[in-house]
């Protein structure tokens, strides 16, 4: 029967987690695009879930529908951290040292 060696599994779990800490830096650093009303409202999320960017087209802002555009926003917006958690949680995936294993609900990600 092997030896069980607690040391090397704590230096096993400091490396995933370094790794883990890595792979949300470098996702905190893309971006992703959704869009709605046929790409009338734009939205850029970061991989940390923050919006950076909304555009709306001027002929929606023309219309003057202030309810069509407060729910399109609302739209692209939600897609938009859609996209971000299914990216990272494919980040995460790749991690993960048991393939079943789904890290990514770990830190929040679709449950």
């Amino acid at each position: 029967m092997p030896e069980f060696d607690i040391g090397k599994m704590m230096q096993q779990a400091q490396a995933l987690q370094d790794r883990l800490k890595q792979v949300q830096e470098q996702a905190a650093e893309k971006t992703v695009e959704a869009n709605s009303g046929g790409g009338m409202v734009r939205a850029v999320v970061d991989g940390s879930g923050r919006v950076r960017r909304i555009e709306i087209d001027q002929s929606l802002l023309a219309a003057n529908d202030k309810a069509m555009i407060e729910d399109l926003i609302v739209v692209a917006v939600n897609d938009g951290l859609r996209r971000v958690q299914e990216m990272v949680a494919e980040e995460m995936r790749k991690l993960s040292p048991m393939g079943g294993i789904d890290l990514s609900t770990i830190f929040g990600g679709n449950q």
